[in-house]
């Protein structure tokens, strides 16, 4: 038996507000893109970047931090694996196929364009109180 590993480490910006939605089972689902940025040079020697979009799904609690503390241009650092849907598209009758990053760990990391509170609510914690540190269940306070 042949060992294998699905492991996804990802560092960037989001790039839209999280879209939250609940199954019919109640638990909360949150989708969002990430942009990453490499840079290299190109051949006349000039620095270029090369930016990537990833589509991102969180489950459960984590979905639920995604909504209340993610927001457009928030720098994040993810942990996850990728996972490949398929299903028939009833237009087209083809197959369709969307590869995701399913969020296992969701890092803030404070500074940025993302950085702004939360929720207005007075419980809530702020981007200094919360950036740069891994949010589990035991942290939030509400």
């Amino acid at each position: 038996m042949s060992k294998s590993m699905n492991k996804v480490f990802l560092l960037g910006n989001v790039g839209k507000d999280p879209e939250t939605k609940s199954t019919p089972s109640g638990t909360i689902v949150a989708n969002f893109s990430l942009a990453t940025t490499d840079r290299r040079k190109d051949g006349q020697g000039s620095w270029v970047d090369e930016t990537c979009w990833h589509t991102l799904v969180c489950f459960g609690r984590t979905a639920e931090i995604a909504r209340d503390y993610v927001k457009k241009g928030t720098p994040v650092h993810v942990e996850g694996r990728l996972q490949t849907r398929s299903w028939d598209d009833k237009q087209s009758g083809q197959k369709r196929y969307k590869t995701e990053i399913v969020v296992e760990n969701l890092i803030l990391l404070g500074g940025g364009e993302g950085k702004r509170q939360a929720k207005p609510a007075s419980t809530s914690p702020t981007w200094e109180e919360v950036g740069s540190q891994a949010i589990t269940d035991d942290d939030i306070p509400f």
